[in-house]
């Protein structure tokens, strides 16, 4: 008896990680030396490559292939159908497996349906990035970015709220009613 639930259609390859509580549903594919961290969510049609690595509480949605060299921190979110790459000059006749760039999503970041995250471009923490968005550069903790390339518009909170800074570079969260301060272009939670 294990720890975590898998549906009868999925495929676990031998020598994977998997923590309690962690849900995988239908045919999905999980490759040999991933690590799948407690409490995880994959949705249907999920793909998880080998050496993937993804934290604890980290929700998959339908149709997603997570690509060697993705490492997921704790409690991200990767919405229906987004998309990472990795490598950056890929040909069907040259094999470049010892090209797979890594990707790091930062804790508490969200990533929309169909996203596109171009490897090698790590994503901050609680980030925000919209859907159908194409990431090209490195995105900042706290950032809210959208379109193809993807831009920054905005600040998110830890509870996905858009921040709205006054005069002094001071936000508050209207759910959670933390603070938060920019400087210097760069979001910090005010630590109570």
């Amino acid at each position: 008896m294990s720890d975590y639930f898998a549906h009868e259609t999925a495929v676990i390859d031998e020598g994977v990680r998997i923590g309690a509580g962690t849900n995988i549903w239908h045919f999905c594919h999980i490759m040999t030396g991933s690590v799948i961290g407690e409490r995880c969510n994959l949705g249907q049609n999920v793909v998880v490559s080998p050496e993937v690595v993804l934290g604890n509480n980290v929700k998959v949605q339908n149709n997603v292939s997570i690509y060697t060299g993705v490492i997921c921190e704790d409690d991200v979110f990767l919405g229906p159908s987004m998309v990472f790459t990795n490598v950056i000059n890929p040909r069907s006749a040259i094999k470049r497996r010892d090209a797979y760039m890594t990707t790091l999503v930062g804790r508490g970041a969200t990533i929309g349906a169909n996203a596109t995250i171009v490897c090698g471009n790590n994503i901050g923490k609680f980030a925000f990035i919209g859907a159908g968005a194409v990431v090209t550069r490195e995105v900042k903790p706290y950032a809210l970015l959208v379109g193809n390339p993807a831009r920054q518009v905005g600040w998110m909170s830890e509870y996905g709220h858009r921040l709205r800074f006054d005069e002094q570079g001071i936000a508050v969260c209207p759910e959670s009613n933390e603070q938060y301060v920019l400087k210097n272009e760069t979001v910090k939670k005010i630590e109570s």
